[in-house]
């Protein structure tokens, strides 16, 4: 999933992950429409998705019309009919406890959050060889049977499994140019930059340390839980609130103490996660259950079942 990015891309500049101590929280001149969104804030980051994503398939359909149709409207939809929005309210709410009311940059940073989840799960879906995601066919399922090929194994499989990487990178990219596109002031946009770098180089470690323990057949209890950290805790809760932070121009101790609680509670959301995968109703979590300890997947509950 690596991504070469030119000189010139937002992303592209060395920047250093600290935060700016200098800025201060600004309401701005937006802050009757953020009390607007508080009301309903996955309302208000679902027309803001609705325009952003209409743009990035019409964009794709100037490069191929059957490539937009079958990829990109499917990315498209994905993210659309998404799952709890967490990340993105999230990063809403870090922003208005910081006294900010930037309302158009907090929805297309969330829009940027929900395309990182919808990269994250599509792709974890190949690896994992998972039917089912929301339930609905996964990504590289429906792709596969979009042309009539058998979805399970032979070539259909295989052309799924390559189509669904292609969407997958396809979302961190519109992750990234809605990211860029953004407008920000100066200061706020190196902090966030520092930030969702940060993110995206985590989430893909975690998730090649969850391959490898898979692969080796055992992991200790702590290198579950740094797997658990990296791969889920970090990007679903710590880093978007950092975000908000780093969007209302908080202060690092606000910041950092933010972060510590999101590490926390990260950490706790993919613990219940791995319960759920484990011992959860299809009919409720939307996808199947006991795949992680089929597959010998390094989960904390699973390191210490052996213990």
């Amino acid at each position: 999933m690596g991504l070469s990015l030119p000189a010139d891309h937002a992303f592209a500049a060395s920047v250093h992950p600290d935060v700016d101590r200098t800025a201060s929280a600004d309401p701005g001149p937006s802050a009757e429409e953020a009390r607007a969104v508080d009301h309903d804030v996955p309302g208000g980051l679902q027309r803001m998705a609705e325009a952003v994503l209409a743009e990035r398939v019409a964009e794709a359909a100037e490069h191929d019309p059957v490539f937009a149709d079958e990829v990109a409207r499917r990315v498209a939809d994905f993210t659309l009919r998404g799952g709890k929005r967490m990340r993105s309210r999230l990063l809403w709410w870090a922003m208005r406890a910081c006294g900010a009311a930037d309302t158009a940059a907090a929805l297309r940073l969330g829009v940027g959050l929900e395309l990182i989840q919808t990269c994250a799960l599509i792709q974890d879906d190949v690896m994992d060889r998972s039917p089912t995601r929301r339930g609905r066919p996964a990504v590289h399922i429906a792709l596969a049977e979009r042309l009539g090929l058998p979805a399970g194994s032979g070539p259909g499989g295989a052309f799924g499994a390559s189509a669904a990487v292609l969407a997958g990178d396809l979302a961190l990219v519109w992750a990234d140019d809605t990211v860029a596109e953004t407008c920000l002031p100066p200061s706020r946009r190196r902090r966030i930059t520092a930030v969702w770098r940060a993110m995206r180089g985590e989430m893909i470690a975690g998730q090649y340390l969850d391959l490898r323990g898979q692969a080796v057949g055992a992991a200790s209890a702590t290198t579950a839980l740094r797997t658990a950290r990296l791969k889920s805790a970090l990007y679903t809760v710590e880093r978007p609130l950092a975000l908000g932070a780093a969007l209302a121009g908080a202060d690092r101790r606000t910041t950092d103490e933010l972060r510590a609680a999101g590490r926390y509670a990260g950490t706790a959301f993919q613990l219940r996660d791995d319960l759920l995968g484990a011992f959860g109703d299809p009919a409720v979590t939307g996808k199947p259950s006991g795949d992680d300890i089929r597959d010998g997947k390094p989960t904390y509950l699973l390191a210490v079942a052996r213990a």
